[in-house]
Order: C-alpha cells, then structure tokens, then sequence
C-alpha cells in the first residue's frame, strides 16, 4: 500500500497558497484493506474511504471510462493493480494531477508543475471532453487563479468549446452546475469564471438571461460603458470589491436581465426593465435550483435598484414603504446586502468605479431613524388593531422626513 498527497493540497503548496483540504490517493490496496485499517467508507460511486483519525479523505486508485452523457455517464474501475499514473491521467487539468508521498517527493508524469510555473490551464489529456462538468471547472480555476497570471492554454479552451458545440453541457445536473457556480461566486474574481464561460460558448447555455445583455445598448449619459453585457460584469467587479458574501454577488449578476428583453426599437432606453428583470431572475433560479437565500435577495435588487438610484428623489412616504417592502426592519443584514448589491451597481460604470456614492449612506440612514420609532408608545396612547400600524407607519415616515430636512438645512 502506497498513499500520496494529490489534487489541491499539492497545487497550492506549490503556489505558497493556504492549503484548505488534503485529499490522498491509495495505490496497491483493496477495500478489504482498508477497512482492516479502521478506514470509514463513503463513496458511493468508486471506493473513498475517512481516516480512522483525521477524517480526510483516501481514494482507492482507479480508472474510469465514458459510458453516457454528462457528469455521471462514467464506469469506474479501482483495484490494487492500478497505478498512480493511470489514476493521475483521468484528472482534468496537469496542475491538479501532482502527487507527493510520505516523504515529500513529488510525482509528476503530466508536468504540472512546469505548467504551475509557466501559469498555464492545461488539460491532462484528451478525455477531458468526456466530462462537461470540467468547463465549469476550468473557468472556476481561472477565477481562483486570476491573480497569479494563469491563462488557459487554446488547445484546453478548443475542447471547452468542443464540449458546448456536442449539447454535453445540457447533460450537466443544476445542483451540479449551481454548486461550481457558488463556489466561482466565493473566489476573488467571478467576473473571470463567467467571461470564460462566454468565451468557449457555455454562457449562452447555462446563462442564456445573462448571455443575452452583450451587445445591447444603455444612454451613454448614465452607462459611459454602453453594453449592458460589460455593465454587468463591471458590477459583478464592483460587488467582488464591496463583499465576500455570493449572495450579493449574485445578485450584482442578474440585476439587469430585464434590459436583455427590451425591444429594439426603444434601445439605449430600457423603461421598466426591473418589472420585467422579475420573472428572468425567477425562471433562472428554478431552472438551477438556486437556493432560497440567493433568490430572495436577487429579486429584491432586480425589482427596487432604480429606487436606491433615486433615494435622494423619494417621498418620505415612500422610503418608509420601500423599507417595508425590502422587509428592512425584520431582515437588516439582507438590507444591508442590498445596499451593497445597489452601491456595486451604481460603481459598476466606466468612470464611477472610485467615485463616492452617498446613497448607501443615505439609505442607512433613514432606515436608522426609521428603526428608531417605537410602538410600545403608539400602544400606549390607546391605538388599536389597524390604527396601531397606520400610526407606526406616519411615525416612521416623520422620522425620516425630519432626518431629510436636517440634512437640508
């Protein structure tokens, strides 16, 4: 029994990066093996086993061969004969299929390391385009890796787009995909993962909503950018500056997809775009199994960020019942991540990017003096049933106007 370090924990030592999981790979053993050693099995499809002690991960060595298609269409073969190299040769990309044993020498049949060097996203061989999962995969590493000048070799993005071109993409899970697309959104540059996707053709067919915003114009007045596509993704880099959370990077993404069903003959103009950004966000949410949290978030940001453009415009009326409707009061921390979704949106245009924008200021604050409004005392001035939450509004939207009259002043 031979065990080696692969995959990640290799990579990103070799790149001085914080090494966050250790995978092992196990040549020359058998389940029977392996339990013997106290070794907890739980793959489902090939042998992985826990460690007795440490609970990573040991895979038994295996091969594994196309039967059908999308990311489950493969038959796996694991028994002590196979080798490291032929374990190594089935991973997707040359920087991933590294090992090292137990006394730190490196095995490297595939020249990753040379490709860590040289910053390269090179595929391992041709069965890369076996697998469509590896489109997400590849575009997920360019985004993690953007800092460190990794490009994606041409022969690579040639089979990405290979794999798009046979449909393999339609064969992908949306609990698959959704779940390579958070963790893009958890990187430092996600706007890398979905220009990648763009650029082998996969955009267009798991973002169909997104895809269609490149090449549609917005007033040069207010968008000096012009293509709504570009917008987007200069967004999507606002919100990776402003947040860590994916929830708000998320909805940076989808916020303008009404602007992609705009007739052509009311461009650069995009009235209403927000009402019809709704059911576009929605259908894309259903359609990837997007969780609740990330849904609720994005529809708030489509339906109510022109209402944060103008906050300084409002009625205090209408702020109050804007807060209400963003469920503000019960929901703070949801609040304030549609802040930040609105204040990337508001950077996110050729020119604004540093520029101060006082309405998230502004928004807080109202909101501040609107939370501030009490109804223990509306009770006790002996209001009731409906009449206690009529009053509880007027009391809020006089705290805000007073607020917005001392900022005149």
């Amino acid at each position: 029994m031979q065990i080696y370090k692969v995959g990640g924990a290799v990579r990103d030592k070799l790149l001085k990066r914080k090494v966050v999981d250790h995978d092992y790979v196990v040549v020359g053993a058998t389940v029977d093996e392996m339990l013997a050693q106290g070794f907890t099995p739980v793959g489902k499809d090939f042998p992985v086993f826990l460690h007795p002690d440490t609970h990573e991960e040991y895979a038994l060595a295996r091969t594994e061969r196309k039967t059908g298609k999308g990311y489950h269409g493969f038959s796996f073969h694991a028994d002590k004969n196979v080798t490291l190299e032929e374990d190594l040769i089935r991973r997707d990309l040359t920087i991933n299929a590294i090992a090292e044993d137990e006394q730190g020498n490196l095995y490297d049949p595939y020249h990753g390391v040379q490709d860590i060097k040289d910053r390269i996203l090179r595929h391992v061989s041709p069965s890369f385009v076996e697998d469509p999962l590896r489109v997400l995969r590849v575009a997920r590493f360019a985004a993690r890796y953007a800092d460190y000048g990794f490009t994606i070799a041409d022969e690579t993005m040639a089979m990405m787009q290979c794999l798009v071109e046979h449909d393999e993409m339609e064969a992908l899970v949306a609990e698959r995909v959704w779940q390579e697309v958070e963790k893009a959104l958890t990187d430092q540059h996600p706007r890398v993962f979905f220009e990648v996707l763009r650029q082998c053709g996969a955009l267009a067919r798991l973002f169909p909503e997104v895809d269609r915003l490149f090449g549609v114009p917005q007033s040069k007045q207010w968008h000096p950018e012009i293509d709504t596509g570009i917008h987007t993704m200069m967004v999507l880099e606002q919100a990776e500056r402003l947040s860590d959370k994916a929830t708000v990077r998320f909805a940076a993404l989808v916020h303008d997809l009404g602007k992609g069903t705009t007739p052509r003959t009311q461009w650069p103009k995009h009235i209403a775009h927000e009402a019809r950004g709704v059911p576009l966000v929605e259908q894309l949410c259903q359609r990837l199994k997007v969780p609740n949290e990330f849904r609720a978030l994005a529809l708030l940001v489509t339906e109510f960020h022109l209402n944060y453009h103008r906050i300084e415009e409002l009625k205090p009326s209408t702020i109050v019942d804007l807060l209400s409707r963003l469920d503000a009061f019960r929901r703070p921390q949801r609040f304030e991540q549609f802040l930040l979704a609105c204040e990337a949106d508001s950077r996110g245009r050729s020119g604004y990017e540093d520029l101060p924008d006082d309405k998230t200021r502004l928004f807080r604050t109202f909101f501040q003096a609107a939370a501030q409004v009490s109804p223990k005392a509306i009770v006790e001035q002996g209001y009731k049933g409906p009449e206690i939450a009529e009053q509880f509004r007027l009391k809020r939207i006089a705290a805000v106007r007073q607020v917005r009259q001392q900022k005149q002043q």
